[in-house]
This record gives C-alpha cells, sequence and structure tokens, in this order.
C-alpha cells in the first residue's frame, strides 16, 4: 500500500499537472463502491463544472482542493496509481475511474484489487477526515517530546501502534519496519516501555526513512507509480523490510520475517532485541 512518500508524490504530481483546470466530466466509474460519500450520482453530478485550485496530502489521503468548497479526496489503497493522459488515451480494464478536464486531458483512475476509494467532501467531511488521523510524523508540531506523549501508558506492541493511522498518520508496513531498524527496536516492545533514549532514537528513525523515501521518489515494490507514470526507487534502500534471508547491513545476522497484528513484519533478530 502506498504511505506517506508514495502518496505525496502522487499528489504533487497530479497537483502540478492539473491546478487550474476544471473538471469537465466524469466519464467513466464502473465501480460505483469506490465512492463512499456522496452517493455515486451525486458525485458524479457534483464534481462536474468544478475548478482544482490547489492540493495536498492528510495521511495517506491525497486531497484536490475545488471551488465552492469542496474538497476531492482520493486513496490509493495497495494497487492504486492517479495519471494524466491526453485526450484520445484509452482506458483499460482496470481503469475504474475517468475525469475528463475541460481541456480534453483525462485523468485516470487504475486500481487492479478495486480496493481504492473516493470521496468529495464539504468543509464538514474534510474536517472530519482530518480528525480521524494523527499526528503527522514530519510536521514541526511532531517532536520527541510529542511522540513520548503518544507512546506514554499504551501496552501495545511498538510496531502495530505505528501502523494505527488515528495515532501517526502515513506510516505503514514499509517505513514501521525501516524506521524500528533504524532505531534498534523489536517490532514486540510495548510502546510504553521504550527509554527516553529509544524515543528520541525512534523519532530520528522515522523521519529519516520518511525523507529518504521522499528523496527516492517513494518505494515501488509492484504498482505504485507516481502521476506521470515513473516509478520510485527507495526500494533499493531497504534495510530491513523484503529483506528476509539477508544479512543485516549493519551487524550481518540474517534477517528475519515474521507476523505481528497480521502483517509481516522483518527485523534483525541480533540489533532489534527484546531485553
Amino acid at each position: 500500500m502506498p504511505e506517506l512518500p508514495e502518496v505525496q508524490h502522487a499528489a504533487d504530481s497530479l497537483g502540478v499537472q492539473i491546478v487550474g483546470a476544471r473538471i469537465a466530466c466524469v466519464e467513466r466509474l464502473d465501480w460505483p463502491r469506490m465512492v463512499e460519500t456522496p452517493s455515486p450520482d451525486e458525485f458524479i453530478r457534483l464534481l462536474a463544472g468544478r475548478r482544482v485550485h490547489g492540493w495536498g496530502r492528510r495521511a495517506k489521503w491525497i486531497l484536490l482542493d475545488l471551488d465552492s468548497g469542496w474538497t476531492l479526496a482520493l486513496h490509493l489503497r495497495m494497487s492504486g496509481s492517479l495519471t494524466v493522459h491526453p485526450a484520445d488515451a484509452e482506458p483499460d480494464k482496470h481503469t475504474h475511474l475517468v475525469i475528463r478536464l475541460e481541456d480534453g486531458r483525462r485523468i485516470f483512475f487504475h486500481d487492479t484489487r478495486k480496493f481504492g476509494r473516493a470521496r468529495l467532501l464539504d468543509a464538514a467531511g474534510l474536517a472530519a477526515l482530518d480528525a480521524a488521523h494523527g499526528d503527522e510524523p514530519l510536521s514541526e508540531a511532531f517532536t520527541i517530546e510529542r511522540l513520548a506523549n503518544l507512546l506514554r501508558n499504551r501496552k501495545r506492541a511498538i510496531k502495530p501502534l505505528l501502523l494505527d493511522q488515528s495515532v501517526i498518520a502515513g506510516i505503514g508496513n514499509i517505513y514501521a519496519d525501516e524506521a524500528l531498524w533504524r532505531a534498534r527496536i523489536h517490532p514486540l516492545r510495548p510502546a510504553a516501555d521504550l527509554n527516553a533514549d529509544e524515543v528520541a532514537a525512534l523519532h530520528e528513525s522515522i523521519r529519516m526513512v520518511l525523507q529518504q523515501a521522499l528523496a527516492n521518489g517513494g518505494s515501488t515494490l509492484r504498482d505504485y507509480r507516481n502521476s506521470y507514470g515513473a516509478r520510485g526507487t527507495n526500494q533499493d534502500h531497504f534495510n530491513a523490510y523484503d529483506r528476509e534471508g539477508q544479512p543485516c547491513s549493519r551487524c550481518g545476522a540474517t534477517i528475519v520475517k515474521t507476523v505481528v497484528a497480521q502483517r509481516g513484519t522483518h527485523y534483525c533478530p541480533e540489533c532489534q532485541t527484546i531485553p
């Protein structure tokens, strides 16, 4: 699933291409269940004629700021991608949403697994989406002290806590594994048991792995592409994730894979121990 770096790149590469453009119509919506709110018919009706004023990201949602107070929120989930195409481009069978712009260009929401979602939100809906998500880990407000407060008195294991979007927004399986490896913290450590030095190391590691991924265009394992159709290269720099059976680049021990909170989890058994 695309995480914060991939969603940021998808939002930026889409937004810069379509800002100022006006939506002519929704040309295809062959999987109505992808629209969470409002109804598919209202979604189609209300999008027509809207102009794109700006773009952004909240957690793993791409946000397109439209006129008349509306925001188009798009979630790529496991296999989604958003790309901009000329007027004569033909969508394939996995392109379930096609938005035509007045200049003829078309936005394709391609999603092989049909997990992607779309919402058209008014101000109240946007506020509710914001409130449902936790701290943005690259924001100035996300300090070491703030992370310590988020972990305090929580007995959950640190890995599933990092994945909880209501606590910290935008981190998924890849960057949780990478951050914990960098911080030398076992994924099953209870969050409340981390000492001050470990919290500081985890804070630095979270920000470092996300910033590295942003610099590398995100991670492409299978489906992820930005809105120009380009792959990311951050997968070439993993230290833990997807490296089962390979030597740890820090100590040489073999990276192992286990399951934590129903998610495949990679870690070094020598560098990341449970006291």
